[in-house]
């Protein structure tokens, strides 16, 4: 991820997983400016070569991928949805500005970002 998203740095496996299986944790890493932050994670779902998703413990949210064959190629989704209400220090860690003013927006304009990136890479020769 961390080379086709705007926020998303990088990630590394966390207690003893060595890849995306249902239940493996990870420790993602993000940026927005000067603010860094990292996320614990685990996969939710993982159904190679269709679909992963992984919850974030805290932001409460559910982030994942689909994809699907469509003609000659494949549709790659992007997908997300908020599982709970975040925990307090990132709710007022939004309500501060520091991660942007339109944080909804942000997102949904990352995802678009990212998903180009992908598409750019897969079509590279």
């Amino acid at each position: 991820m961390g080379e086709w998203s705007p926020e998303n740095t990088g990630g590394r496996w966390s207690g003893g997983a060595t890849g995306p299986a249902v239940g493996a944790r990870f420790v993602g890493w993000n940026r927005y400016g000067l603010v860094r932050w990292p996320t614990r994670c685990r996969v939710v779902e993982c159904e190679e070569p269709r679909r992963f998703a992984f919850a974030v413990s805290e932001s409460r949210m559910t982030w994942g991928w689909r994809l699907e064959p469509d003609g000659a190629g494949t549709r790659l989704t992007q997908w997300r949805e908020r599982t709970a209400r975040p925990a307090l220090p990132v709710r007022a860690l939004a309500a501060s500005g520091l991660l942007g003013r339109d944080r909804e927006a942000m997102m949904v304009q990352g995802m678009h970002r990212t998903l180009a990136a992908v598409k750019a890479a897969a079509e590279r020769p």
